[in-house]
């Protein structure tokens, strides 16, 4: 069989994107190749019982190695339709021939017109009107000349006896390769029907989970925003009792210490149990694209004394020693002072909570360049540090350094996940450094004159209580 390589150099890029395309432009080069070549020795017979050299058998020596040219022609425009056209003609043209001077309504060429039919409805399956009616004019045109001029009688019945069998065995190759190559290309159309099968069925399960994701979304949705209602109005009650309750404790001198402690662990743990709610609600809300930025004015040292006031008792509570560097402390800002603060206790409360007996570094700073200004708030520890491996994803939510970690210092892992979406809302971004054993360095970029055209003010402001990650 003729090289898949000298095969393709005939076949244009564009036939060449379709497999089906590909294949039946490949039949179609390999047989106008290799067939002449087994028409020849018809030819070559045809000239040996024939009394002398007619025109009849000079065309139809051409006719049969003009279809040598039809590969190039196929190179040269593209167009399948139009060679396979030319083709179906060409063979059709050529079986008339043979068998209007070569044995008239018994030439061994008459089979080869029924073979040039089937190749016309093979290649020019979308068009067979054309191909019938083409076929019927040339036949029509045979008819007509043998009954106008009749038959003509230079060669003997007798002597295309040969001929006969050499046209038989020709037109079974011929057919076999027809054939095998058919079967490739049915076989290409089966495995191209079984993929579409294939893919409507993805397309219908993919629709199915599709709808129940949006029933799981919307059945989510309802989920916390009854939760906001039915978890933080008896949490509010709770830290609010025993808020009054210390109170209470404090002025009186017979209450027992004991108590006393039980009233602040019960409120510590009401603040504790209202700050992974409000993750949660916060979560949720970034999720469906709800949050919303409430841009006001405000001053550096209000910002910096209202974390310092939540955060440090925190801090402190390890051991830790807690330093605020905020010499910027009267310069204005414009932008979400609540979210501001809440990415800054995140942080802080990261680095309280992983740090025992160390110090904590808060440093606020104001960066002013023509183009803009910027808040640089940088949270370090000495704490514990971080595992390089983990830096890549610590900011995904629900993702913590180390399984051992939620058991032996709590939290849910999405306050990191938080902060970071909090400082892209705000227009910046957060960088983390860290060595194990040596502690860890958070920075945060913010503009500090945040504008945000188009931007209603923020219905709800989420609070600044939020446990670290």
């Amino acid at each position: 069989m003729t090289n898949n390589k000298i095969i393709n150099w005939f076949i244009p890029e564009a036939i060449t994107r379709g497999q089906t395309n590909l294949e039946m432009a490949r039949i179609f080069v390999f047989t106008h190749l290799a067939g002449p070549l087994i028409a020849q020795p018809m030819g070559v017979f045809l000239y040996l019982i024939s009394p002398s050299v007619t025109p009849q058998l000079v065309l139809m020596v051409i006719g049969i190695s003009s279809f040598w040219a039809l590969p190039f022609a196929l190179r040269a425009t593209g167009s399948m339709p139009l060679v396979t056209g030319l083709s179906f003609q060409g063979l059709a043209s050529i079986s008339l021939l043979g068998t209007y001077f070569y044995g008239g309504f018994s030439s061994p060429f008459l089979p080869w017109l029924i073979i040039g039919l089937m190749l016309g409805l093979f290649y020019l399956s979308k068009h067979v009107a054309f191909v019938i009616s083409v076929f019927a004019a040339n036949v029509t045109v045979f008819l007509c000349c043998v009954a106008i001029f009749g038959l003509p009688s230079d060669v003997r019945t007798e002597d295309l006896r040969l001929l006969s069998w050499l046209s038989i065995v020709a037109a079974t190759v011929y057919m076999t390769w027809m054939a095998l190559y058919y079967s490739r290309v049915m076989a290409l159309r089966t495995e191209l029907e079984t993929e579409a099968e294939r893919y409507s069925l993805a397309v219908v399960e993919l629709e199915g989970a599709q709808k129940i994701a949006e029933k799981v979304r919307e059945d989510r949705s309802l989920f916390f925003s009854k939760m906001s209602h039915e978890l933080r109005t008896p949490l509010n009650a709770i830290i609010g009792y025993s808020e009054i309750m210390i109170e209470d404790c404090a002025d009186r001198a017979d209450v027992d210490p004991q108590t006393a402690r039980d009233l602040h662990r019960i409120n510590a743990a009401g603040k504790h149990l209202l700050s992974l709610v409000s993750q949660a609600l916060d979560t949720e809300k970034i999720e469906r694209g709800m949050q919303t930025i409430d841009v006001r004015p405000f001053r550096l040292s209000d910002l910096c004394d209202d974390v310092v006031a939540t955060i440090l008792p925190m801090i402190e509570k390890n051991g830790n020693k807690f330093v605020v560097d905020c010499p910027f402390r009267e310069e204005m800002l414009e932008s979400d002072r609540t979210k501001v603060a809440q990415i800054l206790i995140n942080l802080l409360g990261n680095a309280g909570k992983f740090t025992c007996n160390g110090t904590v570094t808060m440093k606020l700073r104001l960066t002013k360049s023509i183009a803009d200004e910027r808040l640089v708030a940088t949270v370090s520890d000495t704490g514990m540090g971080i595992d390089p491996k983990v830096l890549p994803n610590l900011f995904e939510a629900y993702i913590q350094a180390d399984a051992s970690i939620s058991q032996k210092f709590g939290g849910t892992g999405i306050g990191l996940a938080i902060t970071r979406k909090f400082c892209a809302l705000l227009g910046g971004e957060i960088r983390v450094t860290s060595k194990l054993g040596e502690g860890s360095t958070f920075t945060v970029d913010l503009p500090a004159r945040l504008v945000v055209p188009d931007m209603p003010s923020a219905t709800e402001t989420v609070p600044v209580h939020a446990e670290a990650a």
